[in-house]
């Protein structure tokens, strides 16, 4: 309603649709509640208590319906009910549902208020705003009909004798049209506001609809974690056992055979057997490394550490174990932390240490090289945080130049005894 070309607009339009059709709903509501009333006293005769209740509880159902689609002429955002699914097929399962919900009683609410008060006042806006100056734009034209050219009446009170006069009184119509979209534009938005207070999906659901996100998320995470260790598992004790028996099978029939071309090419199948074999544990222990489900996180980033080509430090103290995801999480953040201390930093020492206070486990892996990192430079540490953040963590990072660089993770999570987790 605030931008210049409002009045030219289809929204005015829109708004005395809205509030127009709000009229005639509400009558319609106002009638049908009267007939429900009307039936429930007449089979009050015969039934007494929940079967009457039953029929004027959900009477205000099908009106939320209609009201929720009809804001659709002015609210380009959808909006859909409060109801919740029932858990069972079934009339008798949709019945308990609705009536155990807070949205069914806030819609028979919403349905007496319309029938009652905010029908009427459509209509009174409407006839203002609306009808009342569209009657005096119409003065010149009812002069030239009915009143043959003589005589007019305005809104039935006063008589218009002369042409400018009626002329007049067809511009100040049209000054009060002006002013008239901007009443039916302002009392629709109260209506629609009202509507989404009272029978359209609010904070409550879209809080619950985030919660059900976090947690789906969350199972996802776990799925994805348990899958990984299955094909670690698959690889370990199954690729990688094929491989050893198919290098050492090259290896004895390299010794029985004599010296001479076979030989040699025995020799090079022995040797490249040996470096798929090497290559193959090297993928596994990225996957999911043995270590880290055997012994837990300290041990795991201990054992990264001592493979890192720069000399790390550790001081890693937990009293327990975090949760799975988390801990997967926080050790690949350390081993992407470390591949990059040895390819860009050109450090000569890092540090790794942590520990778990607060509710949070905290990591900081530091190094003495030249800093500078860039997220956007292709280093790895934009997929870190977004693992990180995948688990509601934190990831910090500072490294000016010239050094020295600092990474900072933080996990909410509980530690528990390595035998709970088990169990």
């Amino acid at each position: 309603m605030s931008r210049p070309g409002f009045l030219l607009s289809a929204w005015p339009l829109r708004s005395a649709a809205y509030l127009l059709t709000g009229v005639v709903t509400g009558a319609a509501t106002l009638v049908g509640l009267v007939a429900v009333a009307m039936v429930c006293g007449a089979l009050a005769i015969v039934l007494v208590g929940l079967p009457l209740l039953v029929v004027v509880a959900l009477s205000g159902i099908p009106v939320a319906w209609v009201e929720r689609r009809r804001l659709r002429l002015i609210d380009r955002n959808p909006v859909s009910g409060r109801h919740q699914v029932p858990a069972a097929p079934g009339l008798w399962a949709w019945l308990t549902t609705r009536l155990r919900e807070q949205a069914t009683w806030r819609e028979l609410g919403y349905a007496l208020l319309f029938a009652g008060v905010l029908w009427p006042v459509d209509a009174l806006v409407v006839t203002v705003a609306l009808l009342i100056p569209l009657s005096l734009v119409a003065t010149p034209l009812l002069m030239a009909t009915v009143g043959d050219g003589r005589e007019a009446k305005v809104l039935k009170q006063w008589t218009v004798t002369t042409w400018p006069t009626a002329f007049g009184v067809a511009v100040l119509g049209l000054l009060l049209m002006g002013l008239g979209a901007y009443v039916l534009g302002a009392t629709a938005g109260a209506r629609a506001g009202l509507v989404r207070l009272l029978i359209a999906s609010g904070e409550g659901e879209l809080g619950a609809k985030v919660v059900e996100l976090a947690r789906s998320r969350a199972r996802l995470v776990d799925a994805f974690e348990a899958e990984r260790r299955r094909i670690e598992r698959d690889l370990h004790d199954g690729a990688q056992q094929r491989l050893v028996a198919l290098t050492m099978a090259l290896g004895l029939a390299r010794l029985d055979a004599p010296s001479g071309p076979l030989a040699d090419q025995l020799t090079k199948a022995h040797e490249e057997a040996g470096k798929a074999l090497a290559e193959l544990r090297e993928l596994i222990h990225g996957i999911y490394p043995k270590v880290l489900t055997d012994y837990g996180l300290q041990a795991a980033v201990a054992d990264a550490a001592d493979r890192c080509v720069v000399p790390v430090d550790v001081d890693l103290e937990l009293p327990g174990r975090p949760t799975q995801a988390v801990e997967s999480a926080a050790y690949f953040v350390v081993c992407e932390a470390l591949a990059n201390i040895t390819k860009h930093s050109g450090a000569h020492r890092a540090q790794v240490s942590g520990g778990h206070g607060g509710g949070r486990l905290f990591l900081e892996v530091r190094d003495d090289g030249c800093g500078g990192a860039d997220p956007s430079a292709g280093s790895g540490l934009i997929g870190l945080a977004d693992r990180v953040s995948v688990l509601d963590g934190r990831l910090a990072l500072t490294s000016p130049p010239g050094g020295p660089t600092l990474l900072r993770v933080e996990f909410p999570c509980e530690l528990t005894k390595s035998a709970d987790r088990c169990a």
